[in-house]
C-alpha cells in the first residue's frame, strides 16, 4: 500500500484510537465510530487507504458478510487480508477495515447494496461480487430495480472484473454493463422480485430453471462457468471438473456462497484446490449459524432479515420434532415497515412448535394467525428453554430465526458468540 499523506495518517491513527476506546468499554466493536472519527479528519480517506491494494467489494441483499468472509479466507493463501468482518458494511467501517490493516496488500469489503457505486468509485476495487437483489428495507434502499440501474451504470464506468449470479435477473442485468465478467450459477430460491426483465419490462420466462429468458427484448441468462450442484453437494468449475463442497455451513444458500467465493479466489489466481479448504474450516460468521448449549439445550441461531432471508433459513431447519423461535424488530437497521411479513409463507411451520419474541412480536402473532400456524408468545430465549425442558426433558434443540437487531439482542445475551 501507498505511503498516506500526513493527514491522513492522523486520521487513520485517530480512528484506530476511537475503535479501540468503544471496545475497551463495551460499546460496540468500533468499526463505525472509528472510520466516522476518521473521516471528519480526512474526508477523502477511503480513496487513500484503497490505493495499492487489489480490493473484492461484495454486494448482496442476503449473504454478504457469510461470502465475504468466505473470500476474505481464500485469499489469506496470499497473505494478510483487509475486511469488515464484523458487517459494518458502510464507508465508515470500509475505513475501520483497511486503517486497521495497513499492511494488507488484499481487502476484502462487504458493502450495502445502497452505497456500492459510492464506494465503487473511491476505492477503484479490482472484483466485484454480485450475488443476489430482493426487497429489503424499502423504507431506506428504495426500490430494487433502481439499484439494480444504478449498479449496471457504476460498473460501466469501472474496469472491475464482475464475479455474479446469472440466475438472478436482476443482477446479471447489472452485472452485464460491466466489462468482463465471470458468471456463477448459483441459484435462486426467491423469485417473486424478479419477473420482470430489467431491461424492458417485459415478463421473462423461465423455464426450464435456472434458465431465464425474456421474449419481448431478447435479453437472456448469461452462460455460467461456475456450477452449484445441490444434488451432489458439489461446484463445478469451468473445465469441468466437479469439487464437493462438504461445508461446515448449512443449506443450498451456503452452497452458492462457496462458489462465488471459489469464482473469486480464481480471479485472483487461487484454484480451487487452494481455496476450498480454507472454506471447509468455517463453521459459523458473527454469530450466524452458532450454536450454543444452554441448560443442556442446543440453541443454534439463524438470521434472516427479508423474505428472501425467511425463506432460505427455513430451509435448513432442524426436523419438526424440534421447536423454533421466531423473533422481529423493527429499529433502523431493520427498517420501521414490518409489511415484508405478508410476503413470507410461513405455512412451513405448521406441525412445529413455535414461539414468538421482539419487539414487533403482535404483527409477526397476526401473520402466523392468518396462516393458521399455532404459536406461543416469550420474552427471551432462555424463557422458551426453561419451558421445553419442563414439557419435554428430552428435548435437546432449539432453532432460532431472527431479524437483525433481534439477532445482535438475542446473540449478545450469549456473550456475542462468533
Amino acid at each position: 500500500m501507498s505511503e498516506l499523506p500526513l493527514r491522513a495518517q492522523l486520521a487513520a491513527v485517530l480512528g484506530k484510537g476511537a475503535a479501540s476506546l468503544s471496545r475497551a468499554t463495551g460499546r460496540g466493536d468500533g468499526s463505525v465510530i472509528g472510520g466516522r472519527i476518521a473521516l471528519k479528519v480526512e474526508p477523502d480517506l477511503l480513496a487513500q487507504l484503497s490505493r495499492g491494494r487489489r480490493l473484492a467489494l461484495v454486494s448482496a441483499t442476503n449473504g454478504k458478510t457469510t461470502t465475504t468472509r468466505l473470500i476474505a479466507s481464500a485469499l489469506r493463501e496470499l497473505g494478510p487480508v483487509a475486511t469488515n468482518e464484523h458487517g459494518a458494511n458502510m464507508p465508515t467501517g470500509h475505513i475501520t477495515a483497511l486503517a486497521a490493516n495497513p499492511e494488507a496488500r488484499e481487502g476484502v469489503l462487504e458493502v450495502d447494496e445502497k452505497y456500492l457505486p459510492q464506494v465503487l468509485q473511491a476505492t477503484n476495487p479490482a472484483v466485484v461480487v454480485l450475488m443476489n437483489l430482493s426487497r429489503d428495507q424499502m423504507d431506506r434502499a428504495s426500490e430494487i430495480n433502481l439499484l439494480a440501474k444504478k449498479w449496471r451504470e457504476s460498473l460501466g464506468r469501472s474496469q472491475a472484473h464482475v464475479v455474479a449470479n446469472a440466475d438472478d435477473p436482476l443482477v446479471a442485468w447489472a452485472g452485464m454493463g460491466a466489462h468482463y465478467a465471470t458468471w456463477v450459477s448459483a441459484g435462486q430460491r426467491w423469485k417473486e422480485d424478479s419477473w420482470c426483465c430489467p431491461e424492458c419490462g417485459g415478463h421473462l420466462k423461465r423455464d426450464p430453471d435456472p434458465h431465464w429468458e425474456c421474449p419481448e427484448c431478447g435479453m437472456r441468462r448469461p452462460e455460467a462457468t461456475w456450477v452449484v450442484d445441490n444434488d451432489t453437494d458439489s461446484v463445478v468449475d469451468p473445465a469441468g471438473h466437479s469439487w464437493p463442497l462438504r461445508l461446515n455451513l448449512p443449506g443450498d444458500a451456503n452452497r452458492a456462497n462457496a462458489a462465488v467465493a471459489m469464482a473469486t479466489a480464481a480471479a485472483y489466481g487461487i484454484q480451487p484446490v487452494q481455496s476450498l479448504p480454507r472454506l471447509q474450516q468455517i463453521t459459523s460468521v458473527a454469530g450466524r449459524y452458532t450454536s450454543v448449549v444452554t441448560d443442556g439445550v442446543e440453541v443454534r441461531l439463524l438470521l434472516a432479515k427479508n423474505p428472501a432471508g425467511w425463506l432460505e433459513s427455513f430451509a435448513v431447519l432442524d426436523p419438526p420434532r424440534v421447536p423454533v423461535i421466531l423473533s422481529v424488530n423493527a429499529q433502523i437497521p431493520d427498517g420501521k415497515d414490518t409489511s415484508w411479513l405478508w410476503d413470507v409463507d410461513y405455512t412451513v411451520l405448521r406441525g412445529r412448535r413455535v414461539f414468538v419474541m421482539g419487539e414487533r412480536r403482535t404483527d409477526l402473532a397476526l401473520r402466523l394467525e392468518t396462516d393458521e400456524v399455532p404459536f406461543e408468545l416469550a420474552d427471551r430465549v432462555s424463557d422458551v428453554v426453561a419451558k421445553v425442558k419442563a414439557e419435554t426433558p428430552d428435548s435437546t434443540k432449539i432453532d432460532v430465526i431472527a431479524n437483525y437487531t433481534a439477532f445482535q439482542q438475542i446473540r449478545a445475551d450469549y456473550g456475542r458468540v462468533q
